[in-house]
């Protein structure tokens, strides 16, 4: 489970104090320096009751235009700080199952009841009422290729409250957790670490029960331009896949080079013939999946 942080501090700061303060050293949460370093300054702007309820209607109060320059809004998030020195804050706001929101937009907008790992570190702190509730899980990365239906090897820790004052370092690729509505609305504040690599590290989602990976969470808009491209045709676009396909550091983005080029395969021997190149690329995951692919493919011949 995510590690919990303890330690008092009574201080408070402001917004401003906090960003500059973790800004001024950096944050990395590898180094147990920096990590400790950003998450005194969490918990003083967390132990600041009013900065963000007066944010928030100084925001309303000046209008859409000034709440677009200043700050990111979505159903649940609201980004307190532009990227900085390895991080960025945000605040996230998790209604009930009594609440508006998700009596109408149901739970899973909210990622409740979806098990889940993070593909970046993150600080988190209760703020304001009781916290979301979460089963917590953890599982070897290094172990999972990431294929579907695969087994995850998770281990139950606990279930949890992410109760006010309560502040955890969430570790990329190690905990899973399963959140819970809380039982009345309630917000989190949190410092993730902004590493501009960490879109190539796939975040999964999780069947707990039967113990698998049910799919990848955080899809490349690569992924998505390169199959466009092989579908559309031309030479220049399949020669890019076979490169990629062979050498990119992505297992991710090597599948999805054979998948694209499979589907422009005429027949079945052809396609047989691309997953045959995939098993022998290199690369774990990619081979799992070409042998997959190979077998549905003989039982429809």
């Amino acid at each position: 489970m995510p590690r919990l942080i303890e330690g008092e501090d009574l201080a408070s700061c402001s917004l401003e104090e906090a960003v500059h303060a973790i800004d001024a050293a950096g944050f990395e949460p590898r180094e147990e320096d920096s990590l400790m370093h950003a998450a005194r300054w969490l918990r003083r702007l967390g132990n600041n009751a009013t900065f963000l309820g007066d944010r928030i209607v100084t925001q309303l109060v000046a209008g859409p235009a000034r709440q677009e320059a200043e700050s990111a809004y979505g159903p649940q998030a609201i980004v307190l700080s532009g990227m900085r020195n390895g991080f960025f804050l945000r605040a996230n706001v998790w209604p009930s199952e009594r609440d508006h929101a998700v009596r109408t937009s149901g739970a899973r907008s909210f990622v409740y009841g979806i098990p889940h790992d993070h593909n970046f570190d993150f600080l988190t702190i209760g703020y304001f009422g009781p916290g979301y509730r979460s089963d917590y899980y953890e599982y070897d990365y290094a172990a999972v290729a990431g294929r579907c239906g695969e087994t995850a090897g998770l281990q139950f820790v606990e279930r949890s409250a992410l109760s006010p004052g309560k502040l955890t370092h969430y570790r990329a690729h190690r905990d899973v957790h399963r959140q819970l509505p809380p039982e009345s609305l309630s917000v989190s504040l949190n410092v993730v670490a902004a590493e501009p690599s960490a879109g190539w590290f796939d975040q999964y989602g999780f069947d707990v029960e039967a113990d698998t990976v049910t799919g990848v969470l955080n899809p490349t808009s690569t992924e998505v331009f390169l199959r466009l491209a092989v579908g559309m045709g031309g030479a220049e676009a399949l020669d890019l896949a076979e490169r990629f396909g062979r050498t990119h550091p992505s297992d991710r983005l090597r599948l999805a080079c054979f998948e694209a080029k499979a589907t422009l395969a005429a027949v079945p021997a052809n396609a047989d013939a691309i997953w045959r190149e995939a098993e022998l690329c290199g690369s774990r995951l990619v081979a799992e999946e070409a042998r997959s692919r190979r077998r549905m493919l003989s039982l429809t011949a």
